[in-house]
This record gives structure tokens, C-alpha cells and sequence, in this order.
């Protein structure tokens, strides 16, 4: 259950996290001063392209950041209690129960050897003292919350029996067995066709909704995140880069690259007319710019963009009332070259 002290604190506060990878050619910042917070029942949309630092904050939060990476620098505060600094034995016991993580590849979470309903026994009495009866009971009925048909046949099946599709609402299942206060999800319909997805979408909309459980959605795809989320926070170089409410960002984004990455979607380019596209690649980390990483491929780019921006208010969102953040000295300002 909820730490009773810990209710009037955000699910999630991230505080100047910073998780660095040593490698023989140097250290590699992956995460570099990312912050943010999550209330309770919020959904957040973490985006960027591949090697944005996404995925490594999601792993990061929940503790699986591997040698040769660690956690340099930063605080990760759920419900008032500080991650980074908590011994790994009170650690475990949050993790999978209080705080879930849901993978790309559903086989991540599960045993090709093991029929589902082991799996998911296991899962429930790791953290619990429920009866194997209990728990089976559980397993079915969370199956059932997932939209999937025939849970008891299902429970009996071993992963390779199910679609793909399947087993990622399977994965998804487990996590949320012990209806946890946050939930990690890192891109886990992106293998998966368009039906699908939309249906586990709504399904995982839902049950946050119903449960109050705060999520944070990693993804490249801006159109799923304008479906799912409250707030999205858009990643480049490890840094956060553009921060706030879906609809006021996607609607009239102040950062550069946010407003590339809603350009380049096929949706909104004209009939007859090439795909738009961000100019060049995304920066080596080992060997990022003294200045704004994403200056060379920026049309707004100017002399003042040879210092760092810092993450700073952009004023309240227009309708929402709420503060949006943006890393820019040009915020808002279109180029007539930009994106053209």
C-alpha cells in the first residue's frame, strides 16, 4: 500500500539526475541534468529520437542502470524518498511492487520455460503473503482487467503459445498486478501493429485513471503521446529540452527541435509536398558541443547559442494556466529557413 506520510508529496520528483556511462573513450553523459516531477494519476510522454537519454532515465528511476553506467549526480524522490540514496534491500521491496516497469520486448518480463500463471503466482507472492489460490485469482482477474479474452486459458499457456500482442498485454498485466503508484512503460507497442496498440492504449489509460497510478510513457512517437498523456517532456542529448502539458506543446511548440519533430510527422505535410526533416545527425555524446547541443542542425541558431541554455519557465500554457519550461535563447521564434 501507499506510504500514508508520503501522500501529500508528487509520486515523482527528479532533481538534477545525471547518469554517466565509463567507457575507454571517455564518459559518456547518457542522462545530463534531467528534472521533472509527477503527480499522482498524471501521465507523462518522455520523447526524443534514439539516444536522447529516454529510455537510460526510465532505467535509471527504477534502478537497473548497469556497470558500466552509474547515477552521478541528482536526487529521484518517490513520494518524499530519495531512490539514489535508499539501500538496495528497501529497494527491491519497491521494486516491482510499489514502482513497475513495462519493456519494449515483452520477453523481457517473461519466461519462454514457464507458463503465464507461474509467472504471474510468482510475481504476486514476491511482494505479498497471498495463498498460491490467492494469487492465481489475482493473476486471472488483472488478465481480465487487460481486456484479455479467456484469462484461465490464457493463465495456462506458456509465452510462446501468444501473439505478440498478447504476451506485451501479458507484460503489461504483471506490472500491474499490485496496482503500483508509478509505472515505467518504455515503448512498449512500438513492435506492435496500429489496432493493437490503440487498444492497449486506452486499456492502460484507463486503469491509471482508475487506480491513480502515475505513468511515464518513453516513445519516439509524438501521436501516441498526444492520445495518452497530460504532460510531455522532450529529450535530446540527454537533456530535457522542452517541457509541458501535450496539447499546448504539440499545439505551438517553443523549442526547435520540438518543433522539427512535429514537422517531420506525415499527418501534417501537405499533399504533393517532401516529408519534412531535421538537418543532420544528433551529437557523439562523448564529445557534445561546449554550447546548445542542437545548434548545428538548428535554423534559429545565433552567437548567443555558443553558451548552454538553461532549462527556464516560458510562461503559463495558454487555456491550461500551466508553466511551461524550454532550454532556448531563441524560445518561440521562428526562422524563415526553419524546416523549409
Amino acid at each position: 500500500m501507499p506510504n500514508p506520510a508520503a501522500t501529500a508529496a508528487p509520486t515523482l520528483e527528479v532533481r538534477g539526475l545525471r547518469t554517466h556511462f565509463h567507457t575507454r573513450a571517455g564518459v559518456l553523459p547518457a542522462v545530463d541534468g534531467v528534472s521533472f516531477t509527477l503527480e499522482r494519476g498524471r501521465i507523462l510522454g518522455l520523447v526524443g529520437e534514439s539516444g536522447s537519454g529516454k529510455s537510460v532515465t526510465g532505467f535509471s528511476i527504477m534502478g537497473l542502470v548497469d556497470p558500466p553506467g552509474r547515477i552521478a549526480a541528482g536526487e529521484i524522490r518517490f513520494q518524499g524518498r530519495d531512490l539514489v540514496a535508499m539501500p538496495a534491500p528497501e529497494l527491491r521491496r519497491l521494486q516491482g511492487n510499489r514502482i513497475a516497469m513495462i519493456f519494449q520486448d515483452p520477453m523481457m518480463t517473461l519466461n519462454p520455460v514457464m507458463r503465464v500463471e507461474a509467472q504471474m503466482i510468482e510475481a504476486v507472492r514476491a511482494h505479498s503473503g497471498a495463498s498460491k489460490a490467492q494469487a492465481r485469482e489475482l493473476a486471472r482477474d488483472t488478465l481480465g482487467l487487460m481486456g484479455i479474452p479467456s484469462p484461465e486459458e490464457r493463465l495456462r499457456a506458456y509465452p510462446h503459445q501468444l501473439s505478440g500482442g498478447m504476451r506485451q498485454r501479458v507484460a503489461i498485466a504483471i506490472a500491474l498486478l499490485h496496482r503500483p503508484d508509478l509505472i515505467i512503460a518504455d515503448e512498449p507497442t512500438t513492435a506492435l501493429d496500429v489496432t493493437i496498440q490503440a487498444q492497449i492504449l486506452s486499456e492502460v489509460q484507463r486503469l491509471v485513471r482508475q487506480h491513480g497510478t502515475s505513468l511515464i510513457w518513453i516513445t519516439h512517437d509524438l501521436s501516441v503521446v498526444a492520445g495518452l498523456a497530460d504532460d510531455v517532456a522532450v529529450m535530446y542529448a540527454g537533456r530535457i529540452v522542452e517541457h509541458g502539458p501535450v496539447d499546448a506543446v504539440l499545439d505551438q511548440p517553443l523549442h526547435p527541435y520540438t518543433a522539427g519533430l512535429i514537422g517531420s510527422l506525415p499527418s501534417l505535410n501537405r499533399e504533393r509536398r517532401r516529408l519534412r526533416q531535421i538537418p543532420g545527425m544528433t551529437p557523439d555524446l562523448l564529445a557534445l558541443p561546449p554550447g546548445c547541443a542542437f545548434a548545428a542542425r538548428c535554423p534559429r541558431a545565433s552567437a548567443a547559442c555558443a553558451r548552454q541554455p538553461e532549462l527556464e519557465a516560458a510562461g503559463p500554457a495558454a487555456a491550461q494556466g500551466a508553466l511551461r519550461q524550454v532550454r532556448c535563447f531563441h524560445a518561440g521564434q521562428p526562422a524563415a529557413t526553419e524546416l523549409a
